[in-house]
């Protein structure tokens, strides 16, 4: 069998065998083993595989034989040591084996302990893992508590920032757990809990705010009010602050040094952290729009609480006014100051929406309660109130206009109330008034006059008090001193409306302006022009001397309400209407005067009866014209004695040339064809006088270049005396004329020659200028002989005239 091995194939198979029997272990052996049963060449092999390990075995045997055979006595040795080590190892084996068992026994105990020792440690680690996470836990549950506690402590702003920690760091490490879920459910919750409470917080602030608005007001007015002082003292002492209004650039820069906050000071503290707290949580919630939406719904609730439904002005000290404007201040106040410590929180439309809707409130509310109001005073003290306030929130940026168009409508009731009482004023004084020269009793009154009238004592009186004579007695009546006083409050009276702030100045004095001439036409002129209708002259001479003295006083009333006028912007004279109606009633008075007199002249003269045809020379000047120039010497040193020069010149001067006039008229009347020299020589007596009478009057009565209103009716009466002379021819003579008859109208002076007989002649015929005729028609005796001479003189008269007449006309 062995012998069908090959060669090659046997040493293979034995170099096999022979690693397989150097492998180390069994392990080493079947891994040598089992790549020759896998080879497919060697499947057919396995018998001879199977010999080469009995060789092997067999050769190993005989090895092991022969090392036997040479070795047994050392064998058998050796199987005596081993049997005797043998012993020693049963004996050690069982001590093991004993010791091993107590080892065992040991271990079996020590395992105990150890499984016991284990078990303790992973109790121990999950006593560990629980105390962690019970520590994590409490951590996350004392920042819950923590959250609420700040939040206890009204500490809003930390219980967010504890809420938001609790949230985004500590609920992180906890996820594992339950309760990381159970806080984390109850986030919303808290925030919302920390929301409510700012908001509560806010509440409570604005209801305070609320409540502090009236003070707060009142101190910001207060401190207007200061300022004001301020200003007039800088105006005293400085005259370019005299211009400067309150608020105007100067007057701030100049205030600066008296810092003043309104919101933080001695009186009253505004703090608005509980709103910058609530807007800042707001904005971390991401609720800021909200926010901002519920603050402007609730500032309009409160604007709408600030406002009563009703206002009494009846209250002398304005109490109800000053607590409405004052909480309307300081609300608008608050709402400043909030847009200007936040940063896009409160728009400047929502503001200025609340100021308008609170402005025209309180201007409805003023409307309604001025209805009832008719005191000027108490018009100007709350003209005062609103003007406070209008400056106050001036300064603080507010439009104003609203305002200013609410003093407007002030001012016109105001001035209308004043123009009322006033207007009452001025009838009382002139209905009162006794229409006699005004007397004064000491140096004191006659002062208080001069201040407070716009008399100035003529030239050629003494303007000290001191010096005159008491008492004395002063040309108008005491209508024009009250007057002229009425006249200076009232302007006092209308321009204290714009002592604190009124920017329509020009409505002031347009007003003004309007007024007076108002008042002084229908209380001052009407009156006084009513009473002309008095018959008594001496009462229209002083309504003539007052007039006189109130059209001179308009002129320096025009230049006083161009000093004192308001307007900056106003330029130019002011013109009164009444001192045109002032002058055309003193015209009318005049005329009154003219006519009173003239009356009386008049009455007069129509009681003279002069017989034309008289034949009796009189010795004595007639009754009427003693009574005529008794008459004038009254009226020129009483009536007239208190007017002025030039208008009691003038009225003198026209009665005297009515006078002339009418007496010229008495020889001219057509009713008297003739006059005898000895009704003449009446006539010329009674002129005579009355010349005499004129050219004895002294310069104040009558100055002498004015006493010509006579000289006319003299040189005709001069012409007159002529004619009964005999010498009337002379008239026609121009040098003649000339020089003696001037002023005599040429027809007139024809016609007096013809009426007036010559003395001689035969009564009941013939004149001057019959004798004129005769001799033009060659007569030479003086006499008419016959009819046709007679005739012939008339025709050559006619014919004269009608030359005369014509030349008359030329020249």
């Amino acid at each position: 069998m062995p012998g069908l091995i090959v060669g090659d194939q046997h040493e293979d198979l034995t170099n096999a065998v022979q690693q397989i029997i150097l492998s180390s272990s069994e392990v080493d052996y079947l891994d040598q083993l089992i790549p020759l049963l896998q080879n497919a060449q060697t499947q057919t092999q396995v018998g001879p595989l199977i010999h080469a390990l009995n060789h092997v075995s067999s050769d190993r045997d005989a090895a092991i034989e022969q090392i036997c055979n040479n070795n047994h006595q050392e064998f058998v040795n050796s199987v005596q040591q081993l049997q005797s080590a043998r012993e020693g190892t049963v004996s050690l084996t069982s001590e093991i084996m004993e010791l091993s068992r107590s080892i065992e026994a040991s271990t079996e105990k020590l395992a105990e302990q150890k499984k016991a020792l284990v078990d303790s440690r992973g109790v121990r680690q999950n006593i560990d893992d629980t105390t962690q996470a019970l520590k994590d836990c409490l951590e996350v549950l004392r920042l819950a508590n923590q959250v609420h506690a700040l939040l206890g402590e009204k500490n809003h702003y930390a219980a967010l920032r504890a809420l938001d920690e609790l949230q985004n760091v500590h609920l992180r490490e906890v996820t594992r757990y339950k309760i990381a879920e159970m806080i984390e459910r109850s986030v919303p919750a808290t925030q919302r809990l920390i929301a409510e409470a700012v908001m509560t917080d806010l509440n409570t602030w604005l209801y305070r705010i609320r409540e502090t608005s009236q003070f707060l007001g009142e101190v910001a007015f207060y401190h207007t009010d200061l300022r004001r002082e301020r200003q007039k003292e800088r105006a005293e002492h400085d005259p370019q602050f005299a211009t400067a209004g309150l608020n105007s650039s100067l007057e701030l820069v100049a205030d600066e040094v008296e810092e003043f906050d309104v919101l933080h000071n001695d009186e009253v503290q505004v703090n608005f952290a509980p709103l910058f707290e609530c807007l800042h949580i707001h904005d971390a919630l991401g609720q800021l729009d909200k926010f901002r939406a519920d603050y402007a719904a609730t500032r309009r609730r409160q604007k709408d609480l600030l406002i009563p439904p009703t206002l009494n002005l009846q209250d002398d000290e304005n109490n109800s006014l000053s607590s409405l404007l004052e909480g309307i201040a300081g609300f608008a106040i608050v709402e400043k100051a909030t847009m200007a410590k936040t940063e896009n929180f409160r728009a400047q439309s929502d503001v200025d929406e609340l100021w308008d809707s609170m402005c025209q409130s309180a201007i409805s509310l003023l409307n309604n309660a001025l209805r009832i109001i008719e005191s000027d005073d108490k018009l100007l003290k709350i003209k005062g109130v609103i003007a406070l306030f209008i400056q106050t929130m001036d300064s603080w940026g507010y439009s104003v206009t609203s305002l200013d168009s609410l003093l407007l409508s002030l001012f016109s009731k105001y001035s209308s109330l004043l123009k009322k009482r006033f207007s009452d004023d001025f009838e009382e004084i002139v209905g009162s008034d006794d229409y006699m020269p005004m007397p004064i009793s000491n140096a004191d009154e006659y002062t208080k006059v001069l201040s407070v009238s716009w008399y100035t004592p003529p030239a050629d009186e003494t303007s000290n008090p001191e010096e005159l004579e008491y008492p004395c007695v002063l040309p108008f009546s005491q209508m024009y001193p009250l007057v002229c006083i009425d006249i200076r409050n009232f302007i006092n009276q209308i321009y204290l409306f714009s002592d604190d702030h009124f920017r329509n100045t020009a409505a002031i004095d347009r007003t003004l302006k309007e007024m007076l001439d108002d008042l002084l036409i229908e209380k001052v002129i009407r009156t006084l022009l009513a009473g002309l209708k008095s018959q008594y002259p001496g009462q229209i001479v002083q309504i003539l001397t007052n007039l006189d003295y109130f059209e001179q006083a308009c002129s320096s009333l025009e230049a006083l309400l161009v000093s004192v006028r308001s307007s900056s912007s106003a330029a130019g004279p002011i013109n009164l209407n009444a001192t045109r109606e002032f002058k055309d009633a003193k015209t009318a008075a005049e005329k009154r005067v003219f006519e009173l007199v003239n009356s009386k002249i008049d009455d007069l003269i129509e009681t003279a009866e002069y017989d034309w045809l008289s034949t009796y020379n009189p010795d004595q000047v007639s009754l009427y014209m003693q009574e005529l120039t008794r008459y004038l010497a009254n009226i020129m040193s009483s009536v007239l004695l208190g007017l002025p020069q030039e208008i009691k010149h003038m009225i003198t001067q026209t009665a005297l040339e009515h006078i002339a006039e009418n007496l010229l008229a008495l020889p001219l009347d057509p009713a008297v064809t003739s006059i005898t020299s000895e009704a003449a020589s009446a006539y010329i007596m009674d002129v005579g006088h009355l010349v005499s009478f004129v050219e004895n009057l002294d310069e104040e009565q009558m100055p002498k270049h004015e006493i010509g209103a006579v000289e006319e009716l003299r040189q005709n009466t001069d012409l007159m005396g002529l004619a009964a002379e005999g010498k009337g021819e002379q008239f026609f003579d121009q040098r003649v004329t000339g020089v003696r008859f001037p002023k005599v109208d040429k027809i007139r002076g024809a016609e007096l020659l013809e009426k007036v007989q010559t003395r001689g002649a035969i009564s009941g015929g013939g004149s001057a200028a019959g004798s004129a005729a005769a001799v033009v028609a060659g007569s030479g005796s003086g006499t008419f002989a016959d009819g046709s001479a007679a005739a012939k003189a008339q025709s050559t008269l006619n014919d004269f005239r009608s030359r005369f007449g014509d030349f008359a006309r030329r020249t």
